[in-house]
């Protein structure tokens, strides 16, 4: 009997895999019948000298903190440093319709008959499927095998809603913060929820970005994972900026968001009194933050990501530049950040982008 032919990946061509980190990327090892079809985009935190290495077999780019500078020239200020906000370039120079991201101390988790989790077919499951923001369905993801609307969901609402965010969840380690890490230090999640919903509209959410799919062409120009680390008053709330902005975004333009299925395996837990240093400030201005970002609208001439994201940046100088000095740095750096996404990613019918920006490769060899 001739062996059947391969079956392709879903969107092997389409998608790009972004990874930060400042370690050898062993992890991969546990990944690779997942995502070896797929191109990796690795953007290496600190210092820029240290070889990363990577595993064989895998078809990927590295980007340094040379390469960021050398790439965006001024505008690389808009991207952090020591922090792992620097994912988002990986976002900025790929070309795929798609993105995955996912951190290196996450590995493959088992559901509960103790079959391997393949997350990201099931991101691209999420993100293949409409969203409901605009009708909570009871049976949560009506576009589930096995599950349909519900009676009393309107006709006029089944076709549902482009979906821009796939949020997925881990098992082991929760994504605390340091209050509830330090309280609850040997706290482990072991609960798998075999559910995925749409988050309603008007409600946010606090984005991890760790086990995180996007459609990059929907709302990758938002997906900015703001000013952390060196240098910064403030860390750890980059992936949750991210998430709010998207969110009114998405709200806005009548995209859809998800959460739930997949789950990964977060593997360690990171230092609390170090997270409690990086938070602390974060602690405290949230609590502007959210009633910002939940009575934020966006004017009707706001058609694109990119005229929505300049003017919550506006916002953002003006309604919480007078919480603290940061915020209005903080949207200087929004506003270069559509700059440089801009520049590295010109709509269909504009001048090309600079001979430099064009050739930005990687110095690292593939």
């Amino acid at each position: 009997m001739a062996n059947p032919t391969p079956v392709k990946p879903r969107l092997a061509d389409e998608l790009d895999i972004v990874i930060p980190t400042i370690r050898n990327l062993d992890f991969l090892e546990m990944w690779r019948p997942y995502f070896q079809p797929y191109h990796l985009i690795i953007v290496q935190d600190g210092d820029p000298s240290k070889v990363i290495k990577v595993p064989e077999g895998f078809d990927y780019e590295l980007y340094n903190r040379n390469d960021i500078n050398r790439i965006l020239g001024p505008k690389a200020s808009c991207i952090s440093f020591k922090d792992s906000a620097c994912r988002c370039f990986g976002y900025m120079v790929s070309k795929k319709k798609y993105i995955f991201t996912i951190d290196d101390d996450c590995f493959v988790a088992k559901d509960p008959s103790g079959k391997e989790i393949n997350a990201l077919a099931q991101h691209i499951q999420n993100l293949l499927t409409p969203s409901t923001p605009f009708f909570f369905n009871t049976l949560y993801d009506p576009y589930r095998e096995g599950a349909d609307f519900v009676r009393g969901y309107p006709f006029s609402l089944r076709e549902g809603a482009p979906t821009a965010i796939s949020h997925g969840l881990w098992l082991n380690i929760p994504d605390y913060d340091a209050p509830t890490q330090l309280v609850k230090p040997l706290e482990r999640n072991t609960r798998y929820v075999d559910a995925v919903l749409t988050i309603p509209k008007g409600t946010l959410f606090p984005m991890c970005g760790m086990n995180l799919g996007f459609n990059r062409e929907l709302i990758g120009a938002a997906m900015y994972f703001g000013l952390m680390g060196d240098g910064q008053p403030i860390g750890r709330y980059d992936d949750m900026w991210a998430g709010w902005c998207c969110k009114v975004i998405c709200d806005h333009l009548g995209l859809g968001v998800k959460t739930g299925l997949p789950y990964i395996w977060h593997s360690k837990a990171s230092n609390p009194f170090v997270n409690l240093k990086k938070e602390y400030k974060g602690i405290f201005w949230q609590e502007e933050i959210i009633p910002f970002f939940q009575s934020a609208t966006l004017p009707k001439d706001c058609t694109t990501v990119q005229k929505c994201y300049i003017e919550l940046s506006k916002q953002v100088k003006e309604k919480l530049g007078p919480v603290d000095p940061y915020f209005i740095k903080l949207s200087e750096a929004m506003v270069t950040w559509i700059e440089a996404w801009d520049e590295l990613n010109p709509p269909a019918g504009s001048a090309s982008k600079p001979q430099e920006v064009a050739n930005g490769a990687p110095t690292k060899p593939k």
